[in-house]
């Protein structure tokens, strides 16, 4: 075993002891997500320092108590509170299962309800897979157990956050490459509240079904590969002039279609357009929920237009920053970078980073308020 794997399953071992989520507003567990990008990156030296200040906001797992059957399991998607009997269920599906068929019965399941939880369970699934498929094509024997139950964590929590959002993404008759059918996302008209109510207005908001439909078709699942890149970049490529609508949700635009990307190769191909299909509708949806009115003006982004010019010196000022949106917007704006050669995407995590440093600060000062009174 390598020293970064050893760190991983260390990692995950310590993650694996904590909840899904924390601070009772349903804010997602990130750690295994970030840590993976972490040690794929070469900072598997500062690992456990950060799992040490991280896991200081988790809370212990919750318990179950009334389990997920296979004659019940689509009546119980999308009921948060039975997330610890979802997470056994699928416990005992990787125990009884080789991990890839588990994957391949559950994730046609899941990929309608991607959204749900702003796509958090499919994109800690990516990651896990991301490493899984790195361990098994290493020289030497991987065991596995490590990387399955973080799977079934994975797993069962997207199926308790399950929520289908408006409009189907297989009306698709649209010719657009990516970047231009994103542009052509109309807003929901009121972003004043959080983002399931913002959601909530796709069945109204105008020109959303149209706009669903105008990305180019995948006739062939080996094309879907080359869509679902193009998607990703276009997304990440977009955060620099569109971020500050919402510095979080806009990172998840790009870290939805990443993790489905990273999942395709584990995937039987009959399951490659659908997956696609359910990329883009989540990619659109988050689009469509958190852009703002106007662009930021590009004299304005300077500091980020001249800032980091590599992958090493981008992943270090993430993990310098240390929020795990910022490391997971980094680690994909990275991959974005290496595809086109666009400075723009290392510029965009770059904005990232200032970005959630100053939702960061307003959170605190927020808070600071409050507890003056």
């Amino acid at each position: 075993m390598s020293d970064n794997e050893s760190v991983l399953m260390e990692a995950y071992e310590r993650f694996h002891a904590t909840g899904p989520e924390w601070g009772g507003h349903h804010l997602s567990n990130h750690g295994p997500m970030a840590v993976e990008a972490m040690i794929r990156h070469g900072h598997g030296d500062t690992v456990h320092r950060w799992i040490d200040n991280y896991t200081k906001r988790l809370e212990e797992p919750p318990r179950g108590f009334d389990p997920v059957t296979e004659e019940d399991w689509q009546e119980r998607l999308g009921d948060l509170k039975h997330v610890a009997d979802w997470t056994t269920y699928l416990h005992r599906e990787v125990a009884e299962l080789p991990w890839r068929e588990v994957l391949a019965k559950w994730w046609p399941r899941l990929m309608p309800g991607i959204s749900g939880g702003t796509a958090h369970g499919a994109i800690r699934v990516g990651h896990v897979i991301h490493a899984l498929l790195a361990a098994e094509a290493g020289p030497g024997p991987v065991d596995v157990k490590p990387y399955v139950t973080e799977l079934a964590d994975s797993l069962g929590y997207w199926a308790a956050c399950f929520t289908p959002v408006a409009g189907d993404p297989t009306r698709r008759a649209g010719s657009l490459k990516p970047a231009e059918a994103l542009a052509g996302v109309p807003s929901v008209p009121d972003q004043q509240k959080g983002v399931p109510y913002r959601l909530s207005q796709l069945p109204t908001t105008e020109g959303w079904q149209t706009a669903l439909g105008g990305l180019r078709d995948a006739d062939d699942p080996e094309q879907v590969p080359g869509v679902l890149t193009q998607l990703i970049d276009a997304t990440v490529l977009r955060y620099l002039s569109y971020g500050h609508g919402h510095a979080v949700m806009l990172v998840h635009a790009s870290t939805a279609p990443t993790a489905v990307m990273r999942t395709l190769p584990a995937l039987p191909r009959e399951l490659w357009i659908p997956s696609l299909d359910s990329a883009w509708q989540a990619t659109a949806a988050l689009t469509a929920a958190c852009t703002p009115p106007d662009a930021a003006e590009r004299e304005n982004l300077g500091p980020h237009l001249n800032g980091p010019s590599t992958i090493e010196d981008t992943m270090a000022l993430a993990i310098d920053q240390g929020d795990e949106h910022v490391i997971k917007f980094a680690d994909t704006a990275t991959e974005t970078f290496t595809r086109t050669g666009e400075r723009d995407a290392l510029a965009a995590a770059s904005r990232c980073a200032e970005l959630i440093t100053l939702t960061e600060e307003a959170g605190r000062a927020k808070f600071d308020g409050r507890q003056d009174k």
